[in-house]
């Protein structure tokens, strides 16, 4: 068992990044010829894939003067990056306001108000279009009282993984990495990494995951054709998207605990299926190939009572 030195740090802050990969050796075990790893975002100090945006956002917007401690920092979300917010916020001193839909698990409502962050609810049924909108009609009533980070349209977000994760993928992977896999919800992480690996020398092919209705259980991804599209999204980015529906994100969440070890969220789910259908057609056409699919949280912020949600939007 290899050992790896433990680094010391400053702050939280430093703690973003450098996640692990994983292969998966026994869900993929049909596909010999083909690699799949799972990059393992919750290992990231606020549990999720979105501590890099949100440290990002936050870091570039007190560097030019757009947060400061007088201001209060208010978004959006679904959750995981709300949670990232709160606890940056902690550290740094800053208060943080979220507006997120009331049926947000109740896990990631408890995170977030552990670190001192005030919740205010929108329209469950709007999902996270709704509680955008409601969000911006609170900073357009009060502009001077907050910081807005808007998650969707920040080019911040992206770039936190242009700079990070993609560098990442690449000093582990190099050459041989051939696909990779990426839910969309703001789609930050799908448009920064794959600028970066669009840049290396051997073609890399990156698909995006959504939901296959507008209708899901998939919480933190976006049917993009049935929703607000966020402003930093390109279509012309990624390769290609796959739909994956939310019975098979939420089957395969539960093979991974079972058969890998790996307790993730739904989203996770469906990124690990569209890695191995993609696997499956490299096997059939007796190609080699190297996957890699962001996991973005662990599956302990999806207790219930979320298990009614399989079936009805969030």
């Amino acid at each position: 068992m290899k050992l790896l030195r433990s680094r010391r740090i400053e702050s939280v802050f430093d703690a973003v990044g450098n996640t692990p990969l994983v292969r998966l050796r026994n869900v993929a075990n049909a596909y010999p010829d083909v690699e799949v790893y799972a990059k393992l975002e919750f290992t990231n100090p606020g549990g999720s894939v979105k501590d890099r945006a949100a440290a990002r956002m936050i870091l570039d917007a007190l560097a030019d003067g757009r947060l400061c401690h007088d201001k209060i920092l208010i978004d959006s979300t679904s959750g995981n990056t709300g949670v990232a917010y709160s606890l940056f916020g902690a550290a740094l001193g800053v208060r943080v306001h979220l507006v997120m839909p009331s049926n947000v698990s109740k896990a990631r409502k408890d995170i977030a108000r552990a670190f001192g962050t005030e919740i205010i609810f929108s329209d469950p049924m709007e999902g996270s279009d709704g509680a955008i909108f409601q969000v911006r009609d609170i900073v357009a009533r009060n502009p001077e009282r907050y910081f807005y980070p808007d998650q969707y349209s920040n080019p911040s977000n992206w770039r936190a993984h242009y700079d990070g994760t993609g560098v990442e993928l690449l000093a582990d992977l190099g050459d041989r990495l051939t696909h990779f896999v990426a839910g969309v919800g703001t789609t930050g992480t799908m448009m920064g990494t794959t600028r970066r690996l669009k840049e290396h020398a051997r073609p890399i092919r990156c698909v995006a995951v959504e939901p296959d209705e507008a209708l899901h259980g998939l919480e933190g991804l976006k049917h993009l054709p049935s929703s607000l599209v966020p402003p930093i999204y390109d279509a012309t980015v990624p390769d290609d998207t796959m739909r994956i529906s939310t019975e098979d994100g939420w089957d395969m969440a539960d093979r991974l605990a079972r058969e890998e070890g790996l307790h993730v969220g739904h989203s996770s789910g469906a990124s690990i299926c569209a890695a191995l259908s993609i696997a499956s057609n490299l096997q059939q056409s007796g190609e080699k190939g190297c996957i890699v699919a962001i996991v973005c949280d662990r599956g302990d912020r999806y207790f219930a009572p979320l298990k009614w949600e399989k079936r009805y939007v969030w």
